[in-house]
C-alpha cells in the first residue's frame, strides 16, 4: 500500500549528524529499511517547511496515510501540525528519546494530531509505524 515517510530538516545528514544521538544508519539506508517494510513506501526528506507541508496536503487529497519525523519542526511549527491535522492518518516519529533531551524537545505540537508518536527506538521506530500502518490497513 501506499505511504508516505516524510523527514524533515537535517535527516538528510543521518549516519553523519550527531550519531550518539541519531545513530549510524545513513539516509539511504533508511529510504531501503522504510522500502523493505513496505515495498510502495514513498520516502521523501527535505529542509523545506513549506514542501513538506504541499507533501502533507498531498496525503490529504489522496487519503495517503503518513508516517513523520518533522525534526526540529515538531516542537513549534503550527503550520506543519495544521497540514497533518488533514492527513487520514499521521503517525509521528523520532530517533531519539526526545523527552530525555533538551527541555525544548519535550512537547510536539504535532502529537496531537497523530494518532501514535514513537521516540526512541531509532530507525526501528520506523519499522514500527510502517508495520502498524500495514497491518491497520492491509
Amino acid at each position: 500500500m501506499k505511504i508516505l515517510v516524510l523527514n524533515g530538516p537535517n535527516l538528510g545528514r543521518l549516519g553523519t549528524r550527531q550519531p550518539d544521538v541519531y545513530g549510524r544508519t545513513t539516509y539511504a539506508e533508511l529510504v531501503k529499511l522504510c522500502q523493505d517494510v513496505e515495498p510502495e513506501a514513498d520516502v521523501r526528506q527535505t529542509d523545506d517547511e513549506a514542501t513538506m507541508i504541499g507533501w502533507l496536503h498531498e496525503a490529504a487529497d489522496t487519503g495517503t496515510p503518513v508516517v513523520i519525523n518533522p525534526g526540529a519542526w515538531s516542537h513549534y511549527s503550527y503550520a506543519l501540525r495544521d497540514a497533518a491535522a488533514l492527513a487520514p492518518v499521521v503517525i509521528e516519529v523520532h530517533l531519539s528519546q526526545t523527552a530525555a533531551r533538551e527541555e525544548f524537545r519535550h512537547h510536539s505540537v504535532i502529537s496531537a494530531v497523530a494518532r501514535a508518536t514513537i521516540t526512541g527506538m531509532g530507525v526501528d521506530g520506523y519499522r514500527a509505524a510502517l508495520r502498524h500502518l500495514v497491518g491497520a490497513t492491509g
